[in-house]
């Protein structure tokens, strides 16, 4: 489904910002895009992320580049791991720039909540919408008690975390003790959930704005879809009760850009596993033979142009100031 795009006559270059690593398959599938579009995109690491105030009050969020309100747009890929601290400035920076004219996708508070499996299914069960029967507990023994109450067969994931990385399905009590105990050494939380039959095997809607496609994935063995585990993908038509159901959970999570994970049970009801703020789209392109990444930049083309029209009035340009700075008397 295409986006709607921004009329040619009122198409301006960008300046683009990817927050994430300026190599790789994404990186380069995204800066072709933005080329073939005219914009200018340009990357910067977390890391480097910065912040001041002087002492007329005027806040200066900046990375490696330069000021973060001089580009138009921020992409915000995958953010490396980091001390409490480091997050959370990271994302307090992020926050800082929701009321000033550069677009951020997805917002941070997006973010929080998909990087959270919990909160995720918190968000979504909200809706009305089924999810997998779920226990979060920070203790051994407490974890044990889920194991038992779930059934004796359910997935062990960490809160935090994609790509199916540290996910196990446990169906022993003796494998689920050892666990629970390796997991409370090491002060994470346990993340309990019944495992749904037949598993290996679920939809991923993609969601760009108001589009959504639809990726049927298959483990190759076992049970986890994650292509990054050897899961195939494979293109499948979105109904309209399932593109309604993937952009009402999108919209929910504050997401622009990402992706809802759909099991399918043996039962017959569909169970909201997991929502990606920050997605892979490799399988997808392949199975779907779309450029999403070019779907992407329409995207931000759309969203920068209303943000545009919301701050026409403070926009004309000022010597080295920030576009939304407190007036100087």
């Amino acid at each position: 489904m295409d986006q709607p795009a921004v009329p040619a006559s009122n198409r301006k270059p960008l300046q683009i910002l990817v927050l994430g690593p300026d190599e790789g398959w994404h990186a380069d599938r995204l800066r072709s895009a933005a080329q073939a579009a005219g914009h200018q995109m340009q990357f910067a690491r977390y890391e480097t992320l910065a912040a001041s105030l002087d002492g007329k009050g005027r806040h200066r969020p900046g990375c490696s580049l330069g000021t973060l309100e001089s580009f138009d747009a921020i992409l915000t890929r995958t953010m490396p791991t980091g001390s409490l601290e480091q997050i959370t400035f990271r994302l307090a920076t992020l926050h800082s720039l929701i009321d000033s004219p550069t677009v951020v996708v997805n917002p941070p508070r997006a973010l929080e909540t998909a990087i959270d499996k919990y909160a995720t299914l918190t968000a979504v069960s909200g809706l009305g919408y089924d999810v997998p029967a779920t226990v979060v507990v920070q203790s051994r023994r407490e974890a044990m008690e889920a194991f038992e109450r779930l059934g004796g067969d359910v997935v062990v994931k960490p809160l935090f975390g994609g790509e199916g990385r540290g996910v196990m399905r446990v169906q022993d009590p003796q494998l689920a003790w050892t666990t629970f105990a390796t997991l409370e050494r090491l002060d994470a939380v346990c993340y309990v959930q019944q495992f749904v039959p037949p598993g290996g095997i679920d939809t991923r809607y993609f969601v760009i704005g108001d589009g959504v496609w639809g990726i049927r994935r298959q483990a190759r063995e076992g049970w986890r879809t994650n292509v990054s585990q050897g899961g195939q993908s494979v293109a499948v038509p979105v109904s309209e009760s399932q593109r309604l159901l993937a952009l009402r959970v999108a919209r929910r999570i504050g997401i622009e850009i990402g992706s809802v994970d759909v099991l399918e049970a043996s039962d017959g009801l569909p169970r909201v596993l997991e929502v990606n703020g920050v997605p892979g789209w490799k399988g997808a392109a392949t199975a779907l033979q779309i450029d999403l990444a070019a779907e992407m930049i329409r995207h931000v083309e759309v969203l920068v142009a209303s943000r545009r029209n919301e701050f026409a009035d403070i926009m004309e340009p000022t010597s080295n100031c920030s576009p939304f700075a407190r007036p100087t008397e």
